[in-house]
């Protein structure tokens, strides 16, 4: 007998709501998560102390480990310390690099992973990889997807704007890493699947064309969905390509050659994705992405980050060598230095007039 349909690796919990961090107890007595109530809880060493307080007292048989940054080596640590202590999940609770290390560590020990995420900087809070700094700048390690999903809108209403508005931008550069993917399709034949670039997508244009902002329940929820959605469609594919192409290829460029200086990855991302549909002819797309990011306090131009024009040109000239194998409109261009600049030039150009 033929087969008719596929699973597809997802949460088998996803609650963005008010208050759901309220309801957390609850859902992980849930028996696919952990019915003894025996967790390892990986928090940061600053805010999260505050959930901690707040979340000790109705999860008594759980243990707390506070996580120094988003290293590979705390990620190792944490796995150390919570191996062989029969954990039915980790529980990352904070933001995206609390998530990251707990992704990680889970993986290393091999249990399930819960993401209870306290921002919405960027869909790695339920993707299938952690990306983590290393000793050659940062990584990203393929693990399994998280179990569940928790996102309280109340909780996302506290953490810095600028956070959440990061999250606009990943969202958003999914269209264009769709657009680097179909690229690829047909000068190189690569494959695509159509369920993960139809799921990416759609989370991308969700964001792209909702009239609200940060300051809306509304906006809030379809931008956690869309970041939840990204994340599920890098499972399906099984990479990350769903969400990453040139616009991601010059944000690595970024961490790698200014990496005590490079702003959040969704504006980087954002400001990527932006400049890569202006590179592939795609000029009322890419006026239409720099409209929204500027909406939301996003930037469009590198010098809003703090760089220049010439260390942007020189990212983006670097950034195919972030990720080698894989083909976007800039290794498809193959743009000299002085090509570069001047589409950078007409890119700043058409986007201020």
């Amino acid at each position: 007998m033929p087969v008719l349909t596929r699973l597809i690796p997802s949460p088998v919990v996803v609650d963005i709501s008010r208050g759901a961090m309220d309801d957390l107890a609850g859902l992980l007595a849930d028996q696919r998560i952990s019915a003894s109530g025996k967790l390892a809880m990986a928090i940061s060493n600053g805010s999260g102390q505050a959930l901690r307080e707040k979340l000790a007292p109705v999860l008594p048989d759980a243990d707390w480990y506070a996580v120094d940054d988003g290293s590979i080596d705390s990620a190792v640590r944490l796995a150390d310390a919570i191996k062989g202590k029969r954990y039915d999940a980790v529980v990352g609770l904070g933001g995206g690099k609390i998530i990251d290390v707990a992704k990680y560590a889970a993986a290393r020990v091999g249990v399930p992973m819960v993401s209870v995420a306290t921002n919405l900087s960027h869909d790695g809070i339920c993707s299938p990889i952690s990306t983590l700094d290393n000793d050659n700048g940062r990584g990203s390690y393929g693990v399994p997807s998280p179990i569940a999903m928790v996102i309280d809108l109340d909780v996302i209403r506290e953490a810095p704007a600028r956070f959440v508005r990061s999250g606009i931008g990943d969202a958003i550069s999914n269209i264009s890493a769709i657009a680097d993917w179909e690229l690829s399709h047909r000068h190189t034949g690569e494959k695509i699947d159509g369920l993960a670039a139809a799921m990416a997508r759609t989370a991308g244009e969700s964001v792209l064309r909702h009239p609200g902002g940060v300051g809306d329940d509304e906006f809030l929820i379809v931008l956690a969905e869309a970041l939840v959605l990204g994340g599920i469609a890098m499972s399906i594919s099984g990479d990350s390509r769903p969400s990453s192409g040139a616009c991601h290829e010059i944000s690595h460029a970024f961490d790698l050659l200014h990496p005590a200086r490079a702003a959040l990855h969704g504006e980087q991302v954002g400001l990527g994705a932006a400049f890569a549909m202006h590179l592939r002819g795609a000029r009322e797309e890419s006026g239409l992405f720099a409209e929204v990011l500027r909406r939301h306090g996003l930037p469009v131009l590198p010098e809003e980050i703090g760089f220049s024009a010439d260390e942007f040109v020189a990212a983006v000239e670097y950034a195919p060598q972030t990720r080698p194998g894989r083909f976007t409109i800039l290794e498809h261009l193959d743009l000299s230095t002085d090509q570069i600049r001047d589409a950078y030039a007409d890119y700043a150009k058409t986007i201020r007039s």
